[in-house]
């Protein structure tokens, strides 16, 4: 469908309202306003031009909106089409391109995650999967978040143990990794599990993948009584452990009775602002939901914002996988049965749009609605610090998605003693203080920050691995290029994916404000601006965990300096302690002394006398 090149642009002086709208036809088409500046502030879909363009110059036309629009507008540009889809298409591609000020407007998350499974390899592998989908195999989604995606993840691998490790971990492996030790897979890397019985696994995850849990469990009970038969009980416990799991999995996520794929999408506004709540609904199981705040001018309705979401929402996908059977929205548009056409004609099957649905849908709706106003809520509650930092974050690293989750780890130690490690988390209602872990680092060289930071790492996302908590979307660590590759490396091995890794590192003078941000994914550096409001908050999470990990050495190293070593020798009580510490002057006087100085304080003989020596000159 191309609109035809029937194209005017009126310029001042020579622009006259009356006579410009006079000529325009009565057909389909878009138009664009422009401002002095030659810039486009406005684009717009018409059935009928004529009437569409003379409206907004009509006196009984009272918007807000329309009379701020109106006091900017130098000229009007107009392209005609064969048909109002035409003009639809050719409106959303336009305010991709443009961004005019008084249109709605949504950021342009192209890449929406999925699960890739590879089908065509012998042990096939599950990972979350973004962009184009070119691999061969099999996808399922879309998700509304990476977070979705690794919470599905995790559960597949306590369920079906199903390998998530890069092809090139894969092939080198000698041994079972930490995922084998942890029952998070089957080790098919060193054949302890049989090519036959993996693919049974295999099975299993995409049938639950596509909402087969039933058929999964039926499976399971089957072979959990072949088992049992066959005197195979711990076989048969490994089933009836699975089925329980599928169970409960079953019951928290299970939405209806009914199939199919389904959008329900809620738009609300408050104060000017608006938020567009969707909620995924696939193979009857819900995948959670995701929050768009459109930028609008204010006065728009929510049945406007609406009006502009869902053409920009659905048309600028690349795939017409992602269009769903249906869309259930709570407002009515005008537009409704145009738009319902267009994303029948792109998903190549019909596309039902509703605003008025009954029973379990509209409680459906309702649930959106809810979540869309207290989403709102917290939006404006939070928007002028928090997460507009966040947002400014986002921007910063050019991330899909505004991040959920932030952790950042800091080292500290005096003279590589005491060492301890810190971990600070961050969401959108700022530290997260219940989630803050202290890590007391033992068994490695003092001073030797890269071997502290990979313990605490380690030591961290085995637990959160083994569903001790939720991985962060963003990981911070304090330090340059080093520290990234240490917790490269400790992702790498715990097979952890989906994070964004970045390094943290102060500048030459060590003045806030001339940091160095290293990105792991992207292999770059990036400085922001002293004043970005971004740098602020990756500061904020910095400085905390650097206080945080301060005050755990210090209350470490008091803790080691009220304690004396002679408390650890057999035979050596509080009293002769005391003794000692008397008659040599203090504990430096007592690591001096000799055997037979020892050996004359009253009470201790030549054999403790020498054990108290040896305790202090075990070194030597």
């Amino acid at each position: 469908m191309i609109p035809s090149e029937s194209s005017e642009k009126m310029n001042p002086p020579s622009f006259d309202i009356k006579a410009f709208v006079q000529s325009l036809p009565e057909s389909p088409g878009v138009y664009r306003m422009l401002d002095m500046r030659d810039e486009i502030i406005y684009v717009g879909k018409a059935r009928n031009l004529k009437k569409r363009v003379s409206s907004y110059f009509s006196r009984s036309d009272g918007s807000p909106k329309t009379r701020a629009l109106v006091t900017h507008i130098d000229h009007i540009e107009i392209t005609t089409t064969h048909t109002e889809t035409e003009a639809l298409i050719l409106e959303n591609n336009l305010i991709k391109q443009h961004k005019p000020r008084y249109n709605v407007l949504l950021r342009d998350d192209k890449s929406y995650p999925y699960i890739f499974l590879s089908t065509q390899q012998e042990y096939p592998r599950l990972s979350l999967q973004r962009g184009a989908r070119k691999q061969k195999g099999r996808y399922f989604g879309p998700y509304p978040n990476a977070g979705a995606v690794r919470e599905t993840l995790n559960m597949l691998q306590k369920l079906f143990q199903i390998r998530q490790c890069e092809d090139s971990f894969f092939s080198n492996r000698s041994r079972p990794c930490l995922q084998y030790q942890i029952k998070r897979c089957s080790a098919p890397c060193t054949q302890l599990i049989t090519t036959e019985a993996y693919s049974d696994d295999v099975r299993h995850a995409a049938m639950f993948l596509e909402g087969k849990n039933r058929s999964v469990i039926d499976e399971l009970v089957e072979k959990m009584d072949l088992a049992a038969e066959q005197l195979a009980y711990e076989k048969a416990a490994q089933y009836r452990d699975q089925i329980a799991a599928l169970r409960v999995m079953q019951e928290k996520q299970y939405v209806s009775n009914g199939t199919g794929n389904i959008d329900v999408i809620s738009a609300v506004t408050q104060n000017g602002v608006a938020c567009v709540e969707v909620f995924y609904i696939r193979d009857g199981h819900n995948l959670g939901n995701k929050s768009f705040f459109p930028q609008h001018i204010h006065k728009a309705s929510a049945a406007e914002v609406l009006a502009a979401f869902l053409p920009q929402f659905y048309l600028a996908k690349e795939g017409a996988t992602e269009i769903p059977s249906q869309v259930i929205i709570n407002h009515k548009l005008d537009d409704i049965e145009l738009l319902q056409g267009v994303l029948s004609s792109k998903a190549g099957r019909q596309v039902a749009m509703s605003h008025r649905v009954r029973a379990e849908r509209s409680r459906w709706l309702a649930m959106a609605t809810a979540n869309a106003e207290q989403n709102l809520a917290r939006y404006i509650n939070t928007k002028s610090n928090t997460m507009q930092r966040f947002i400014a974050l986002q921007e910063a690293l050019q991330l899909d998605t505004i991040p959920q989750r932030m952790e950042c780890f800091d080292i500290s130690h005096t003279s590589g003693e005491q060492t301890v490690a810190s971990c600070v988390v961050f969401n959108h209602e700022g530290a997260l203080k219940s989630d803050y872990r202290r890590f007391n680092i033992e068994g490695i060289t003092g001073g030797d920050d890269y071997a502290a930071m990979n313990q605490a790492l380690m030591r961290r996302y085995t637990r959160l691995k083994e569903g001790e908590g939720r991985l962060p979307d963003i990981l911070f660590v304090d330090g340059g290029k080093g520290q990234v590759r240490e917790a490269e490396k400790v992702l790498e091995e715990l097979q952890v994916s989906g994070i964004h890794l970045i390094g943290v590192a102060k500048g030459c003078a060590r003045k806030a404000g001339e940091e160095t941000l290293y990105i792991s994914a992207a292999g770059r550096e990036i400085h922001l601006p002293a004043d970005s409001t971004a740098l602020h908050l990756i500061q904020q999470i910095r400085d905390e965990a650097h206080r945080f990990a301060i005050t755990g050495h210090r209350a470490r190293r008091a803790k080691a300096q009220k304690t004396s070593v002679l408390e650890g020798i057999p035979g050596v009580g509080a009293k002769r302690r005391r003794q000692l510490l008397q008659q040599f002057g203090g504990l430096q006087g007592v690591s001096r002394a000799g055997v037979e100085d020892l050996a004359s304080i009253k009470g201790i003989s030549s054999e403790l006398a020498q054990r108290i020596y040896d305790i202090f000159h075990a070194g030597n």
